[in-house]
């Protein structure tokens, strides 16, 4: 339950940077997979609202589907570092920040699992 507060503001500075870089983007590049990242960002921050507001049974459910956005987010920016529309130092630090939400989620994972099987 702890872990789901630290959740909050790990992904706020996450998508504070995150939104930053968009801006920079090239503009045909901002308007199309910009967007799709901003879309999947924000889906992604619902979800993890919604943590707090279900029962232990389908936080797993949500949790999954958080962890699969994430997965979608780091393929999205492997494709922006590789096309040179971010330097390796943006790529790196967004990486960095992606790991440390996927290991709180990990750990809500684990947590919830071994609850409901109780």
């Amino acid at each position: 339950m702890n872990n789901e507060l630290i959740l909050i503001p790990k992904f706020k500075t996450y998508m504070k940077y995150i939104l930053k870089m968009l801006i920079k983007l090239p503009r045909t590049e901002k308007y199309s997979i910009g967007t799709e990242y901003k879309t999947c960002v924000y889906e992604t921050l619902e979800d993890i609202m919604m943590l707090s507001k279900i029962g232990k049974e389908e936080k797993i459910k949500y949790i999954n589907r958080i962890d699969a956005r994430l997965n979608t987010q780091r393929i999205l920016l492997r494709i922006m570092q590789e096309e040179h529309w971010i330097d390796n130092k943006k790529f790196e630090q967004s990486m960095l920040l992606i790991g440390e939400i996927g290991k709180i989620l990990g750990g809500l994972l684990k947590f919830y699992g071994k609850n409901i099987k109780k």
